[in-house]
């Protein structure tokens, strides 16, 4: 045995899980009042970003939701998915984001075959919900999000998710991964003949994807991004993740149209964006 091979193993001195949760609490505290989150007249730094993901954590503990459990949202480009991100995986749960451009059967195949114990969805995607959650055949916790953005629409549950935040602590203290290849995200195929694979990310693929990212845009401190490529879709390409990596600005592009892309680069001073040339045209 080597010198190198005595007394040298991992300890928490010189060890720890990578996950994509370290981002956020870093930023949160080396930059807390810088901007997170632009959504309409929705203005957030990272301080109240970081409050309220560990809001949702808490929240959602309370609610018996623990570590191996998944929790599936159907949401467009707007802050709770953000939230969602960092507030499932701070209790060990499992995100799933689901695909909104698919109908009721394919979403109750997801839920089912994914084990959901929570489904958090928009109001737009209501008549695919209420549909979908009916043929599972048995009660899970639905959530429901009324963005403004969108408008009234119809709520898909009584729970609202402002009033799920409101039962949690904002200052929750969250589980760190016990092992960097615990399970952080599943997420789904589809366009294909049969049913719908899915795919685990486990946090350490998750951090080291969202930093090449970073590292592969050779992005600087204090990025504007824009969300077009839909957050539902490889976690955004991991662009939920990356936003605090630099204490950079998330902003949240709902309606995908060349009018609303083009408004906010120019309102928000836009510096990165991902997405296919088709939607600027």
């Amino acid at each position: 045995m080597s010198i190198y091979e005595q007394g040298l193993n991992p300890a928490p001195v010189n060890h720890i899980a990578l996950s994509p949760l370290s981002f956020i609490e870093r930023t949160a505290a080396v930059y807390p009042h810088y901007p997170a989150v632009v959504h309409g007249a929705v203005r957030r730094d990272w301080a109240q970003t970081y409050a309220r993901c560990r809001r949702l954590a808490s929240a959602l503990a309370g609610r018996g939701i623990k570590k191996g459990d998944t929790v599936a949202v159907m949401l467009p480009n707007i802050p709770e998915m953000l939230e969602a991100h960092f507030g499932v995986p701070m209790i060990g749960a499992v995100l799933n984001t689901l695909n909104v451009r698919l109908d009721a059967e394919a979403i109750a195949f997801m839920l089912q075959h994914g084990e959901a114990k929570v489904l958090i969805a928009d109001r737009e995607f209501h008549d695919v919900v209420h549909a979908a959650v009916g043929m599972l055949g048995h009660p899970i916790l639905v959530i429901d999000v009324n963005d403004p953005e969108y408008g009234e629409g119809q709520a898909v549950s009584d729970l609202d998710y402002e009033a799920l935040l409101a039962e949690g602590d904002p200052q929750f203290a969250w589980q760190w991964p016990t092992d960097e290849w615990d399970a952080i995200s599943l997420n789904y195929t589809s366009g294909t003949t049969g049913n719908p694979k899915g795919v685990v990310y486990h946090h350490r693929g998750a951090y080291l994807a969202t930093t090449a990212n970073a590292i592969g845009w050779r992005m600087q401190l204090f990025p504007v991004y824009l969300t077009i490529v839909p957050l539902f879709h490889c976690n955004g390409w991991t662009h939920t993740w990356m936003t605090p990596i630099l204490a950079g600005t998330l902003v949240c592009c709902r309606d995908i149209t060349a009018k609303a892309i083009y408004d906010a680069i120019a309102d928000e001073k836009v510096t990165h964006f991902g997405g296919a040339p088709i939607v600027l045209n």
